[in-house]
């Protein structure tokens, strides 16, 4: 549910975070192209090659969908255009990243990627449209990157002039509004024996409270709660998140209820390179959602647009059809039920500052052009050795109008493990879209009653 109107975008600009050195939005006469030769969000409309033009993307449900329940693969016919394999992935080098490479590298007898015919099926409600236009001539960074000026929702930089605005859109890019959902993290050891952590996960964005006020919390974009659900060592703790805009300014607040003290306390940094929740070590606190957090610490390039085999419309990895063991395999998950489909995207470099710190000491990002959600990241360590290969198995959750990662997964090259996140097969139902919260849900009163055991 979307309650943001036109009017309040429009009048009073409810992000502003004012500072100084200032970049500039695009010229009227640049924006005037959003809607036109480019979809809303900035992407090519027309068709170009193997990649069709962009027509609003999918936004009714399948035949089948009921709702409430397990997304309805509107694909399911379809069979693979071809298979890269270890043996002829040189023949598609310039449309993969170099961690796709190297997992072809690793894993010469397992690792596969079917590709499928190409379909551009991303659609936003109107408002996220009519929101990200009006950005594109009006929003701007400030103090330095770390925040935006005259910013609501939507894409801030529908056209980007820069790799921080490019990843300013992942990183606020929308997601629903107001979410719900269960979903189980693995970590399989090398030889494949796995744990499941489910976690029951909820976040809102400030102006969906029911109690929403202009002006209050004007530093926070969302707010999140994670509530560890299984298994019984780690069930009951509590994470909870107030996601501020600028965490250089006013980082990020956090809290913790322990389910064995009983007990909420103000979370230590969780941001950066501070490990993930229950993720043995396996993924950083910005590895979250493949890429968030405050993008200080790290320069930004834009090297610019190409065309990628990327992870899209992966309805099959959603299937209530499956079981966990059917996806989580030994090195990787099980490729049979991937999907890839050839998409352009935006190629944004982030190499480490000078003087500061992160266990990554450059990342390569490759971001869809119609949903500006990483597909693929390669992250190096700090000898330039590529360590980490994120991929965002992205859906459209056509009952909302939603593009969001199904699952999340990022493979250690060196360890031969891998952390994957969003398993929800043996769930009911799926993501449940526009729940009503208000901003006392979000309080550490809160947190303490939902607190378990």
């Amino acid at each position: 549910m979307l309650k943001t109107s036109i009017r309040t975008l429009s009048g009073a600009l409810l992000l502003s975070l004012m500072g100084t050195a200032a970049h500039a939005a695009v010229s009227t006469a640049e924006a005037a192209k959003l809607g036109g030769e480019l979809t809303p969000v900035g992407a090519q409309k027309a068709a170009a090659g193997d990649i069709p033009a962009w027509n609003g993307g999918l936004q009714t449900p399948p035949a089948g969908y009921k709702e409430g329940g397990k997304l309805v693969d509107p694909f399911a016919d379809e069979t693979p255009l071809f298979v890269i394999t270890a043996e002829n992935y040189m023949q598609y080098a310039d449309k993969l990243s170099e961690g796709q490479k190297a997992m072809f590298k690793k894993y010469p007898d397992t690792y596969r990627m079917p590709v499928y015919p190409t379909h551009r099926t991303a659609a936003y409600p109107q408002a996220i449209y009519d929101a990200s236009i009006e950005n594109a001539s009006k929003t701007e960074l400030v103090d330095g990157g770390n925040g935006l000026k005259n910013y609501v929702m939507g894409t801030p930089f529908p056209i980007p002039q820069n790799g921080l605005e490019a990843i300013w859109n992942h990183i606020v890019r929308y997601r629903g509004g107001s979410v719900e959902r269960t979903v189980g993290q693995v970590t399989p050891q090398a030889n494949g024996d796995y744990t499941l952590v489910q976690f029951g996960e909820e976040f809102t964005f400030r102006e969906e409270l029911t109690d929403y006020e202009p002006g209050k919390d004007d530093n926070v974009l969302f707010y999140f709660k994670q509530d560890v659900l299984s298994p019984a060592r780690l069930a009951g703790n509590v994470l909870l998140v107030h996601e501020t805009l600028d965490q250089v300014k006013e980082p990020r607040k956090a809290w913790i209820y322990n389910a064995g003290s009983r007990k909420v306390r103000r979370a230590p940094t969780i941001a950066y390179d501070s490990p993930g929740t229950a993720s043995d070590g396996m993924r950083t606190s910005d590895n979250f959602d493949l890429y968030n957090g405050a993008p200080d610490r790290y320069d930004w390039k834009l090297v610019g647009k190409q065309e990628m085999y990327i992870p899209y419309n992966a309805y099959k990895l959603e299937s209530g059809d499956l079981k966990y063991d059917d996806i989580v395999k030994a090195g990787h998950i099980n490729q049979d039920h991937a999907r890839y489909e050839l998409h352009r995207v935006w190629k944004v470099e982030a190499t480490l500052k000078d003087g500061n710190r992160h266990i990554y000491a450059k990342r390569t990002f490759y971001l869809d052009e119609d949903t500006w959600q990483a597909g693929i990241i390669d992250h190096y360590d700090g000898r330039g050795v590529l360590w980490r290969v994120a991929e965002g198995h992205e859906v459209s959750y056509y009952q909302a109008n939603v593009p969001w990662t199904g699952l999340e997964v990022l493979y250690d090259l060196t360890s031969g493990r891998y952390l994957a996140l969003g398993l929800d097969n043996e769930e009911d139902g799926t993501y449940k879209f526009g729940i009503e919260r208000s901003s006392r849900d979000y309080t550490t009163s809160a947190l303490r009653r939902s607190g378990r055991r």
